[in-house]
């Protein structure tokens, strides 16, 4: 066990991974330049076949490495901006997330594609600054955000093994924060949440970047409010067993999370509690997100109206309180 950053243990799984799958291989732009830091390295130790440049054309790749996944590869697909996925949206979703049902299982495309720069990086303005993962939601693809360095590394490897197409999501302004990381490769299991935090007044169910913002909040209000964290981990799927439980113990319940407001992750989580935990409920189910109707502004002072925080999170907290 070491202290590793976010990043640091995002690499590093790579590294293991490429050394313990023989069929895994990293393709995407600038990967063997390791410009966004998840792939640095990789091409001195493995070489250009196993870690590839590809030309801007993420339906091209995408599409390429879908190919691969259906003849027995493991492609790990990198998108160096997030909004990159907007482009491979029908290679994602109108053929690798449909065709194992479309060939009755016949056919698997265990992809995994990650997004290092998910989120809003600071003053990049509309087309690099989303989160995109409601969308491939709301198609069922599975849906991973980790938030620690720990889950980083696992939550990717367990990606990589699935025999299904994986989105990973890699929050950039979380990717400098340190934790333990084990130095052997491990798997964090898909669709488990984990409690960050115990509580008996409130429920805060935060996502990405949020749930440090709700852990800093749980902090301040401690003398007034008992806030407890989950962090789902995986949006798809969704551990609704456990956000349930915690509703149930404190009767009142926040969704964070750093996409758009309308038909995102927030508004499906809450929408599940108020169907399935109405009775535990003692307040309405209350929101914290960006912004729907404004993509964030290349000045700091309008990006910070538009995103979500700790001040939106622990207003909210005390409202509901």
């Amino acid at each position: 066990m070491s202290t590793k950053s976010y990043l640091q243990a995002v690499n590093e799984s790579h590294y293991q991974t490429l050394e313990e799958i023989n069929d895994a291989f990293v393709m995407g732009e600038d990967v063997e330049h390791g410009l966004t830091g998840t792939t640095s390295g990789l091409v001195e130790e493995f070489g250009p076949d196993r870690v590839r440049d590809t030309p801007i054309s993420e339906a091209g790749f995408t599409g390429l490495g879908i190919g691969a996944a259906m003849v027995g590869k493991r492609p790990i697909i990198e998108y160096q901006i997030n909004t990159a996925t907007y482009v491979a949206m029908d290679q994602v979703v109108n053929q690798a997330a449909k065709l194992s049902h479309m060939s009755n299982g016949q056919i698997q495309a265990p992809v995994t594609i990650t997004i290092p720069m998910a989120g809003a990086p600071g003053a990049l303005a509309g087309q690099h600054s989303d989160n995109p993962y409601p969308a491939f939601m709301n198609y069922g693809v599975k849906t991973v955000v980790p938030t620690t360095p720990y889950d980083a590394k696992g939550l990717f490897r367990a990606a990589v093994e699935e025999d299904d197409p994986v989105m990973v999501y890699f929050p950039i302004v979380l990717q400098s924060a340190e934790g333990e990381v084990p130095d052997e490769s491990y798997t964090v299991p898909l669709g488990e949440a984990e409690v960050r935090r115990e509580g008996s007044d409130i429920t805060v169910v935060a996502i990405g970047e949020t749930v440090e913002m709700a852990l800093d909040v749980a902090d301040d209000v401690a003398a007034d409010v008992d806030v407890e964290v989950i962090d789902p981990r995986t949006l798809v799927p969704l551990d609704e067993e456990a956000i349930l439980e915690s509703v149930e113990r404190t009767g009142r319940v926040i969704v964070a999370d750093n996409a758009n407001r309308m038909c995102g992750a927030a508004a499906e989580i809450a929408s599940r509690i108020a169907n399935v935990g109405f009775w535990s409920l003692e307040a309405p189910v209350k929101r914290v997100t960006r912004l729907h109707t404004v993509p964030p502004s290349f000045a700091p002072p309008q990006e910070e109206r538009i995103l979500a925080d700790a001040d939106t999170i622990e207003t909210a907290v005390r409202d509901l309180a």
